[in-house]
């Protein structure tokens, strides 16, 4: 046995050293001929194709992996609630016998107790109705126009609404003024989801002006901002690291979301930044097609989805700081202090991209790319450094959109859950435009949300799509596109 195995050892040796000699001969043939040359470029490429194949195969096989952990039982949620109002003299009155329900799962009537319990079939908007017809003829709402409520059921818990009934009679109130009302609020509201949509639609915008590539796995750049938000916002910038949990905020012991916003959007632009400097630009030096790049994104944002899935799990969280305020009133509409903020900095973020754009070296450049890529490269600018910052600012502005997101609810599919939207936002606006895309954006909220005053709250989502379709059909360049040469 010793004998075989020493003879099978000298074979082995003899051979390599042959193979290797044999191998020098091969790379000077490979060198030195036109012949070599082609199979050198052969096999360039076929080391690239490995490179794709293998990442897809890993992005199925977490894919799989992945659904498999989210196969679970269904939860027992619901919106629940207590009517009752206080008299003159100070005694508290349950009312009883009044209709309220939710759109699309159903109507109770309020028991004994004034108290009532809708199940949901899970975390959601809702939208909760008090029929006032149903109530007595001494009890009236404070607020006429409040006869609904919007809920985000965010939590794996009951979510109470309340209505704020006072002792009295019906108060007479015209019809005009009260859809005025609804009209206005829900137009603030539209305008609050089209904000949040405008900052992960124009980096998108831009990424497709620059690189002419639909990035599929820019939700998960929005993603990745409301998960990074939740962590930097409880554990702070190194709380998951055992020694320096003691450590004072920011640092250990959870941050506040002011600061976790901040950190989240330099992690986020990092993220970007490694995006395409390790996976796209050796991509586009390789001469892999935009069809086969926008295959890599679909196949990078299952991935990073599930990845996000397995060390977040599939519950749904909220901040630790702002998650639940009281709206106050301002005429008329009413607003949480975070809304009125998260709108506030939307504005000033997307002014500064707007004067950025416009008026800075960088901006002219990125617009320049995006117009003419080629006359701009003969022209002196460094594509390639225009194309990454364009990455990192575009990651930014998502990850800043998955914050304001998650201040109504924190989950690992928080990006994908608007991916159509933001396309339809940067395709209505015209494609590879910034502008474009932020008035996209701003109309495919104020859509969603004012279709709800014709249509059941479940069927909103498809009315911005059926604007997108109209649009495309007359305007198929978007209405801030240009109109391309054909032949």
């Amino acid at each position: 046995m010793w004998y075989s195995l020493l003879l099978c050892g000298s074979v082995c040796f003899g051979c390599g050293s042959k193979v290797e000699s044999s191998g020098d001969d091969f790379r000077e043939f490979l060198e030195n001929t036109r012949l070599g040359n082609v199979l050198t470029n052969l096999s360039n490429r076929f080391q690239t194709l490995r490179k794709i194949f293998i990442f897809a195969l890993l992005c199925i096989f977490l894919s799989l992996f992945g659904v498999s952990r989210t196969s679970a039982a269904e939860s027992d949620l619901g919106i629940s609630g207590q009517l009752k109002y206080r008299t003159a003299t100070g005694e508290t009155v349950f009312v009883t016998g009044v209709t309220v329900s939710v759109e699309g799962s159903g109507s109770v009537t309020t028991d004994e107790t004034g108290s009532f319990r809708i199940p949901v079939p899970g975390p959601g908007e809702y939208r909760v109705l008090l029929d006032t017809s149903t109530l007595p003829d001494t009890v009236s709402l404070k607020d006429v126009s409040r006869d609904f409520l919007n809920v985000n059921l965010s939590t794996n818990k009951d979510q109470v609404v309340i209505f704020a009934l006072q002792d009295g009679s019906k108060v007479a109130s015209p019809e005009s003024t009260f859809a005025l009302r609804r009209v206005v609020q829900l137009s603030v509201e539209g305008i609050k989801f089209g904000l949040y949509l405008a900052l992960a639609s124009v980096g998108l915008s831009l990424i497709f002006g620059t690189t002419g590539l639909v990035n599929f796995a820019h939700a998960e750049l929005v993603t990745f901002g409301n998960l990074m938000g939740f962590f930097f916002n409880y554990y702070g910038f190194a709380g998951a690291i055992g020694f320096l949990a003691p450590l004072p905020a920011p640092l250990g012991s959870g941050s506040n979301l002011v600061i976790a916003a901040a950190l989240t959007m330099v992690a986020g632009g990092i993220l970007g930044y490694g995006l395409n400097r390790f996976i796209f630009r050796p991509a586009r030096r390789s001469g892999v097609s935009l069809l086969a790049q926008m295959v890599m994104t679909i196949g990078g944002s299952i991935l990073l989805r599930y990845i996000f899935l397995y060390f977040f799990t599939g519950g749904t969280r909220a901040y630790r700081s702002y998650s639940a305020q009281r709206a106050n009133e301002f005429l008329g509409i009413f607003l949480t202090p975070k809304d009125i903020a998260s709108m506030l900095v939307s504005v000033v973020i997307l002014l500064i991209i707007g004067f950025g754009l416009k008026r800075t070296r960088s901006g002219r450049a990125m617009r320049a790319v995006s117009d003419n890529r080629d006359l701009s490269e003969s022209s002196g600018i460094d594509v390639e450094k225009v194309i990454s910052q364009v990455w990192t600012t575009g990651a930014a502005l998502a990850s800043l959109a998955g914050i304001f997101l998650g201040l109504d609810a924190v989950t690992w599919e928080s990006g994908f859950r608007i991916l159509l939207f933001v396309f339809a936002a940067v395709t209505l606006g015209g494609l590879g435009t910034a502008f474009g895309a932020l008035f996209g954006a701003l109309i495919v909220g104020l859509v969603i949300n004012l279709s709800t005053l014709f249509i059941d709250v479940e069927l909103k989502n498809m009315m911005a799509l059926l604007v997108l379709v109209v649009v495309l059909m007359f305007k198929p360049q978007g209405l801030f596109g240009r109109k391309e040469r054909i032949g």
